[in-house]
This record gives C-alpha cells, structure tokens and sequence, in this order.
C-alpha cells in the first residue's frame, strides 16, 4: 500500500489529467494497490484523501453520474496559476528569490514550479520535485549572467546557463557548453558536486531564448517521423502508464485491469528505455516491424547475459 503522500499525488496527478469525472471505483483501479481493496476501508481513505485535498484549496469537484453515483474531477482552470505578467527580468529574480529560500519548505517549491521561465507562458499545475543544493547557484548564475563550471559523467563542464526548466520530474539547465561552443542540457541531479559561479556579466542570453524549446519533451519522438506502437501494459503498471501518457493513449481497456496505449517509437532506443522500465509487465503487440525489432534487441541482451 503506497503512503499518504504518494497516494495523494497520484490522486491529484490522476484528476487533473483526466477529461471526464472519475468514480472512486475507477479511482482505486487506475491507482492500482494505492487504496483498499474493502470498500469500506477504500472509500474512508478516499474521504481522508479529499479533504486533505480540498484543505490545500484544490478545487475537486463532485459530479452526480448518469446512474446516480458520483464521480470526481478537478478543474484545471481554477487550479492552474494564471499568467503573472512579469518581465524577464523580474521573473529570473523571483526565481532567485524562491531557489534562495530553503528547497525543503513546501511552499518554496509550490512556488518556483508556479513560476515560468519567459513572459506569456502560462504556468502549469506544480508537481513534486526532488530539491537540490544545486539549484540556487544556477539561478544564481543565470541572474547574474555567470559561467558556471561542474562535474558531470566524469568530466568538466563550464556553461553560460541560458535558462532553467523542469520536464518530466527532473530538472534541466541549458546554455552554451564552452568546450563544445555549442548549446547543450544537463540534467541537474547529476551533476557532481557543487558548481562554480564565475564572474558575473559575462555572457548575454540570445534573443528570445526559449528553454523549453530547447530540451526535448519526449525522447521516444526523436527521430523525424510520426510513429505510434500498440503496448499492452498489464493492471500492475496501468496506473501510472496512463498518468504518465494520459488517457489520450489508452486505445481499449481489458476487463484485468491492463490497457493498451499507443507509444511514441520514432526514437528506437527512447521507446526502448521506456519499456526496459515496464520489465515484463508491458509488452508491444503493433505494428510488427517494432514488435520484431524488440524482441530481436532483448534476445541480444539475454545471449550477451550468458556468455
């Protein structure tokens, strides 16, 4: 049984995500193990759960369904933090001001994620992200237009760092690696120890940067061309299949509990790594060139894993 904090997440993540109103039923079978499987111990944590949620001043809705149950919902408009209107520059300073606060407290982090990186772009639902020591240096030099140097995969980096943003629960740094005098990202939970800031204005950040432009959204997209393949993900992983894709993906649904999701393949080795993740509780059925291609790369690893 997942923990408090996990199950609320998930839930909230779940919500926001979904386009019509779920009943707690098909709450407890998208969030597989995370509530009860006794109805009554099921629906007790639910309500623990959405007061919890209504307390923070999340706007979960309740809808009558057509047979008259009930269902819920989260209204993405009310939740979202509108445009706040900032400048480029006043927005870098107020994320220099929130990394500078402590990345333990709550409310720093709320804060900062609420916050995007150019003016005019709207501000998406905060999400749990790990903190970071990291972090309010490279604001530091990003606001201070500062080269920055670190260790990363065992070697020296020195950066200007044009921007910084999250994607997919991580966060990034982006600017021009001096060595390479070329733009580059780097993931900051690995970067080895602490960076060096150097001396301030040394570099400008290009003209209309924009660095969400400039970190791919979806490795399994890489490649050019448009494709999709059909994966069955059995009950075990469903859940967070579903949240990680949304239920845009979700092609048919089987009465165990698994689904079947089209998945981004234009990139080989990205689908690869995404189903690596699965393990043996996904597995490709469409179209038969990529199902062929999986099956022939894991037969590589198990004959290299007995030689």
């Amino acid at each position: 049984m997942a923990d408090a904090l996990e199950r609320l997440t998930n839930l909230l993540a779940l919500l926001l995500e979904t386009r019509v109103p779920l009943t707690l039923d098909r709450i407890a079978a998208e969030l597989v193990g995370q509530y009860p499987t006794e109805a009554v111990a099921r629906r007790g944590a639910f309500e623990r759960d959405k007061a919890v949620l209504r307390a923070e001043g999340i706007p979960l809705e309740t809808v009558t369904t057509h047979d008259g149950g009930t269902a819920y919902i989260v209204d993405r408009s009310r939740y979202e933090l509108a445009d706040l209107g900032l400048t480029p520059e006043e927005t870098r300073a107020l994320q220099v001001a929130v990394a500078m606060v402590h990345l333990g407290q709550d409310w720093g982090e709320e804060a900062l994620l609420k916050i995007t990186g150019s003016r005019g772009e709207a501000a998406g639902p905060v999400t749990a992200l790990p903190s970071s020591s990291v972090l309010p240096v490279l604001f530091q030099a990003n606001a201070e237009r500062a080269a920055v140097t670190f260790g990363y995969r065992g070697a020296e980096r020195t950066l200007d760092p044009y921007g910084l943003l999250t994607r997919n629960g991580f966060w990034y740094v982006v600017g021009r690696d001096h060595a390479r005098d070329d733009l580059r990202t780097f993931r900051v939970d690995r970067i080895d120890g602490e960076p060096e800031v150097g001396p301030a204005g040394t570099f400008e950040r290009p003209v209309g940067f924009d660095p969400a432009a400039a970190v791919i959204a979806d490795a399994k997209t890489i490649g050019g061309v448009a494709a999709d393949a059909l994966v069955r993900v059995d009950a075990a992983a469903a859940g967070r299949v579903v949240l990680e894709l949304g239920r845009s993906a979700v092609r048919t649904e089987g009465d165990d509990g698994s689904v079947v999701v089209a998945v981004p393949c234009a990139n080989p080795w990205g689908f690869r790594s995404w189903l690596l993740e699965l393990g043996e509780h996904a597995e490709v059925l469409e179209p038969a060139d990529v199902r062929a291609d999986v099956v022939a790369w894991l037969s590589a690893i198990v004959a290299g894993a007995r030689t």
